[in-house]
């Protein structure tokens, strides 16, 4: 049997080849075929096991075959790999993009629809008929003959288009190296990044050592090396990636954006933000539009006070003009300046085994869960962990893999993916719990041949933020897989995410995991305390980056066009000159690489990181005031939220744990400062 198609809860990820991926996904797509004509065809009554449950069957068996292969173009790439995958993708996107507007599939939904078995429905049943009743009308189902055509083939174009970018800006980021043979000119950089720079030139058997634009590379040499020139070089790689000559993803965005311009209008929308946002909870483009500009004029003021203190420190430094390859360099000497916090200092004191040790601990205190490594061959590197989750009871809620440290086949950031959705199931007359399966995915710092990986904060804080989403992946009771989990509106699924964030900043919670690797020694109340006076250090510096990069995101998708605007890079670029300390900051190739937006599925969706960062400031706050660790309240957080997927509106779901809606209030107090935003009220 094709290992792409195994059904079992641990997948044979290493049995999977190259070889395996067009044979797999082509079995896959003949056999949803088959699937899909028996369902249409159905000659008795239409009811919800042989209409709806059957549709969600079918459409389950086969992303599971294209994710697994998806998955690991993501972890494991090759040029062997890609080709099997990029053979089958025009294929199976073509399936994906004619099932909402296959006429008899439409008839045979809108008949279950109008059956006196559907106006009987309650609960997640009617809610998941009435999403998938408006998903087809949002996919074009009621369109025209020939504009359904015109929508099928531009979502065809789109799959390969994303795909394309993706791979273009692995390989910009893969095609760039920065070797010093001369330790001199490494002055400022930490021991740390000294030996994974010697440590990646060894592996490529080269003299010296090397820095890429991987980011535990590139970060730690913006952030410490003294070398001005250097940093300017690494600075305009990282924001020029495939801007140009060899792998340009210039024309593949402005494709994109008016195939998207296109799509929307065609689905009789205005523009693409108000397609994609209508099923949010913003609602609208110009809704999302309005949050990202009531929050620049509120973070302004502070933000400008902080660029005048960074402008003078420069100055202090012989930086009378500063760059932006200064920025994270300045930004570190004025920290070390002001609370004498060198975020090297902390290092020694995240080992990651430690680190998701205490997270665990955490989660158990809090949610009731315990989580336990297992040693198991079915991974896609060897590096890859696998963990099993235990609710309380003891019933196996899900399993999930972890895969931390980057790899030249594997792309950049951090990210949460689901492979199976479990949860209650009916079975012989007997309700049983199916187990979830997910994983992590980190680039991390990795481990050096002396010491143990040992993460930053900003690293230990992404860590958390992954396992909110896995937990909001295997704690899901919802019984429909489409309603569970994750699946659920774009701007709430960041909620579960970021409010994990919070623990990283607690006392009581880093005693549990934040020890020296050497000595034991828990974190120094001294490193503590400074931790919490920089917490907010450049805090409104880091809010305007986010919004520069939700409000241009929404600018391509609602102000451009194509067909009259000048280049979308430029055009991005006069979006976010506001946004950055002097205007030409902003006038680089930024866009080429943005991913998030181009490839990653947020598209006219980028706001959600503040707006979800507004709920999580808010719901912890609630933790804050019951305990940190209350298990009553992680009770009423799981219930509520963690454990409901897409059940309920998440605006219900919301107030159902606070009591009322969400306060923009309790963002800008944790990230600004009590004190500072008090001042201005």
């Amino acid at each position: 049997m094709n290992p792409l198609l195994s059904r079992d809860f641990r997948i044979p990820f290493h049995k999977i080849k190259p070889e395996h991926i067009e044979p797999g996904i082509r079995e896959a797509l003949t056999q949803a075929q088959k699937d899909l004509d028996a369902l249409t065809a159905f000659p008795g009554v239409r009811t919800y096991e042989n209409t709806i449950q059957a549709l969600d069957t079918l459409e389950e068996r086969l992303d599971r075959a294209v994710g697994l292969a998806y998955h690991l173009t993501s972890v494991v790439s090759s040029p062997e790999l890609r080709t099997a995958y990029n053979a089958v993708l025009p294929e199976f996107s073509a399936f994906y993009a004619k099932l909402p507007l296959n006429d008899a599939l439409w008839r045979a939904v809108k008949e279950y629809s109008e059956s006196s078995e559907a106006r009987t429905l309650t609960g997640i049943r009617k809610r998941h008929l009435d999403k998938l009743v408006q998903s087809f009308v949002r996919a074009g189902a009621d369109l025209p003959t020939d504009e359904k055509s015109r929508a099928e083939a531009i979502k065809i174009e789109l799959s390969q288009l994303h795909t394309t970018f993706a791979e273009n800006v692995l390989d910009a980021t893969n095609a760039f190296e920065l070797v010093v043979t001369d330790e001199a000119e490494l002055s400022g950089l930490p021991d740390s990044a000294l030996k994974q720079a010697r440590a990646s030139a060894e592996a490529k058997g080269t003299e010296g050592y090397r820095f890429t634009l991987q980011a535990p590379s590139l970060v730690p040499f913006l952030q410490y090396a003294d070398n001005r020139e250097l940093r300017e070089k690494l600075q305009r790689a990282y924001v020029s990636r495939a801007s140009g000559g060899e792998i340009d993803n210039r024309p593949l965005l402005e494709r994109i954006l008016k195939l998207r311009r296109e799509l929307a209008q065609l689905m009789g929308y205005k523009d693409f933000a108000d397609y994609r946002l209508e099923v949010n909870m913003v609602g609208t483009g110009d809704a999302a539009v309005h949050f990202e500009r009531e929050l620049f004029e509120k973070t302004e003021p502070f933000w400008r006070e902080e660029v005048a203190e960074l402008t003078d420190f420069a100055r202090t430094l012989g930086i009378d003009d500063l760059q932006p390859w200064d920025t994270s360099y300045v930004s570190e000497k004025l920290r070390q300046s002001k609370y004498d916090l060198d975020a090297e200092a902390l290092r020694p004191y995240f080992p990651v085994d430690r680190v998701l040790q205490g997270l665990f601990e955490i989660a158990g205190r809090i949610f009731g869960v315990t989580v336990t490594e297992r040693d198991i061959e079915e991974v896609w590197h060897p590096e890859v962990k696998f963990y099993d989750i235990h609710g309380e009871n003891g019933v196996h809620l899900g399993s999930f893999y972890a895969d931390w440290f980057p790899r030249e086949s594997k792309n950049g950031g951090a990210w949460m993916n689901s492979f199976i959705t479990g949860g209650p199931r009916h079975k012989d007359g007997e309700e049983v719990f199916e187990p979830h399966l997910g994983l992590m995915v980190g680039n991390f710092s990795p481990p050096q041949a002396d010491k143990p990986a040992l993460l930053t904060h900003r690293e230990v804080e992404t860590t958390f933020h992954e396992f909110g989403h896995l937990l909001h992946h295997c704690l899901s009771k919802v019984e429909i897989p489409a309603r569970a989990g994750t699946n659920v509106p774009r701007d709430w699924v960041e909620l579960p995410s970021q409010i994990m964030e919070n623990w990283t900043w607690e006392r009581g919670a880093l005693d549990l995991f934040a020890r020296h690797y050497e000595t034991g020694e828990p974190l120094p109340d001294e490193l503590f305390q400074k931790m919490q006076a920089a917490r907010t250090f450049m805090a409104a510096n880091m809010q305007m980056r986010q919004l520069s990069f939700g409000t241009v995101d929404l600018a391509l998708h609602i102000d451009y066009d194509p067909e009259t605007d000048s280049d979308a890079v430029s055009f991005g670029q006069k979006v976010m000159e506001p946004f950055s300390i002097k205007p030409e900051f902003a006038h680089n190739s930024f866009l080429t690489g943005f991913t998030h937006v181009f490839a990653g599925g947020y598209a006219a969706g980028y706001y959600s990181y503040k707006w979800s960062e507004v709920l999580d400031a808010d719901a912890f706050s609630r933790f804050q005031n019951e305990g940190i660790f209350n298990r009553e309240t992680g009770r009423d957080y799981v219930d509520a939220i963690l454990s409901r997927g897409d059940s309920a509106d998440a605006a219900e779901l919301f107030r159902e744990f606070m009591g009322r809606d969400p306060d923009v209030g309790a963002l800008l107090r944790r990230n600004l400062g009590r004190e500072r935003v008090a001042a201005t009220d």
